[in-house]
């Protein structure tokens, strides 16, 4: 597995929020809704995406944004227009006095604003929880990003803008699948930039020695790493590889391991029926307890509580 394909293989929507937003100037809705990842594709017409730090984003028709939350933001015409809806967890929306809208905005399947040939089109994508979408790339990512049309031409507009307002037999999965490859087509484009910053791990894959370290422990987490194996198998001394890999990764060898693990069992436990044993087996722990007591002291839940409700950890 490549560097780029381990980081973006984690998103994983079900049942995401999928939307057509249309307007007509002026207009501003405040996301108040806590998802951890929200795509927003510029269909038609231009808008700004303000959050509550850092620079706003002005969108054109073509063009992408992603916010990654829980922090709020504004989707407005003009930075100064004041919100006329208040967006708030679980899909609620109110009057920016807390007034519901009850339905009132409603334009038919999947579609919501002041009329559905409105001047400004924008296509939007939430996943609802954070175990949809791999923390490592939530690490990875800004609070917002944008990607112009200059730098990438999304094939995927014309396909999501005629699945969105459909209602046929599993349609959801569609929209999920649908909403998963944007991401993962728009972040590659984006980690492609010449300007980039991805994560320290992922720059130091390029690294001769700490890169052997990091595949190493990447294709084969059950395997009763050393730091001594590793150093062996790198060329070079226990603590030079230590000073080294610290210095590009940002922490010990053995722990990256253990975030490692502990991530890839997160995964297995939102995405398999395995017992806790065998995915302790599958990840180096020596038993179901070692794996709950690690597990338990990094996530702040049991196993079982995280396969149970996978948002929470």
């Amino acid at each position: 597995m490549d560097a780029l394909a381990g980081l973006l293989e984690g998103p994983r929507a079900r049942g995401a929020f999928m939307i057509r937003a249309c307007f007509d100037p002026p207009w501003a809705v405040r996301v108040e809704d806590r998802a951890p990842l929200t795509v927003m594709l510029m269909v038609r017409g231009d808008a700004w995406i303000v959050p509550e730090s850092g620079e706003r984003v002005r969108l054109r028709a073509g063009d992408l944004a992603i916010a990654r939350g829980p922090d709020p933001y504004t989707c407005a015409d003009d930075p100064a227009t004041p919100p006329q809806a208040l967006i708030l967890p679980g899909g609620e929306c109110h009057y920016p006095d807390g007034r519901p809208l009850n339905g009132s905005m409603d334009l038919g399947v999947r579609t919501w604003g002041d009329r559905a040939d409105g001047a400004t089109v924008l296509l939007i994508g939430t996943y609802l929880v954070r175990g949809e979408i791999g923390g490592r790339l939530l690490d990875a990512l800004p609070p917002l990003l944008s990607l112009t049309s200059e730098l990438w031409d999304c094939p995927l507009t014309p396909l999501i803008t005629a699945e969105v307002t459909r209602d046929e037999p599993g349609q959801e999965v569609v929209l999920d699948r649908l909403l998963d490859l944007l991401v993962i087509a728009a972040l590659r484009a984006w980690f492609a930039r010449p300007q980039a910053e991805p994560p320290a791990w992922y720059r130091a894959l390029g690294d001769p020695v700490v890169g052997r370290v990091l595949r190493l422990i990447q294709d084969d987490p059950a395997h009763p790493w050393t730091v001594a194996e590793l150093a062996a198998k790198a060329g070079v001394s226990r603590a030079a590889l230590a000073r080294r890999f610290t210095r590009l990764v940002g922490e010990p060898p053995m722990a990256y391991l253990t975030a490692w693990r502990l991530a890839l069992a997160a995964d297995r436990l939102r995405d398999t029926d395995d017992t806790l044993g065998a995915i302790a087996r599958q990840v180096g722990y020596g038993s179901a307890f070692a794996l709950s007591t690690a597990f338990k002291r990094v996530y702040g839940v049991s196993p079982q509580e995280h396969r149970a409700r996978p948002g929470q950890a």
